[in-house]
């Protein structure tokens, strides 16, 4: 899958064309693994199957990834996740965000075939990941939903929360550095209230330091689920 992302660094701003050719999702990589434990207990409790090891990572095709305003899912029980994506390009790894947008219908059979069928909207924008690496626990993922007819915050918290990007790289790829052509996604924070579908999504990845954001919005549209 090729993407275009106006890539900005502490040196200068520039677009780059990036050919994804292996997309990973990194699932439960939180770095408190009592809080993981109980998030499984929670999931089992209603049907969602263990992950067989934790980080999981999770195989998803790359023309699923998508920078498009709308994604097409069937039936309405999907529903969006604000996580940081990271990819390599001309020997820099660069940060971006992504949505791992999940059948929670489907989850409950599999996890990874939930993820599967869902496209994973991309922003346009990324940042060089050099330039915000030594503070990246203070960074910030945030998501807003569209619910009622209005803009509610959705998910919120630091990078601190999860594994950083090196050490989920380094427990796919088994080496330092994430392999040109892969793109991965890496986790995500908590629900405020509960995860739950909404008409449309918004993510944001924001830099406290430098008062910089990346984001992206999209909306769904339900196809019928038809016998």
């Amino acid at each position: 899958m090729k993407l275009s992302f106006k890539a900005e660094a502490l040196s200068g701003s520039r677009t780059i064309d990036v050919e994804i050719s292996s997309l990973v999702v990194a699932g439960w990589a939180g770095r408190d693994q009592h809080a993981i434990e109980h998030h499984i207990e929670e999931l089992f409790a209603i049907g969602v199957p263990r992950p067989s090891s934790v980080p999981l990572y999770y195989r998803v095709a790359e023309n699923q990834l998508t920078q498009a305003s709308r994604i097409q899912v069937v039936g309405d029980q999907s529903s969006g996740e604000v996580e940081t994506f990271v990819f390599r390009a001309g020997g820099e790894l660069y940060v971006s965000i992504a949505s791992d947008h999940t059948d929670r219908k489907l989850e409950t059979h599999s996890v990874a075939l939930s993820k599967q069928v869902c496209a994973k909207p991309v922003a346009a924008e990324a940042w060089l990941f050099a330039d915000v690496a030594e503070y990246w626990d203070e960074l910030v993922i945030r998501s807003y939903i569209q619910e009622d007819g209005e803009r509610v915050l959705y998910q919120e918290g630091t990078l601190a929360s999860l594994r950083p990007p090196s050490e989920l790289i380094s427990g796919f790829a088994g080496q330092a550095e994430l392999p040109e052509g892969t793109g991965m996604i890496c986790g995500t924070v908590g629900a405020k209230g509960g995860i739950r579908p909404a008409a449309s999504f918004t993510m944001e990845l924001f830099d406290l330091r430098s008062g910089r954001t990346l984001s992206h919005s999209y909306y769904i549209e339900i196809l019928p689920e038809v016998a």
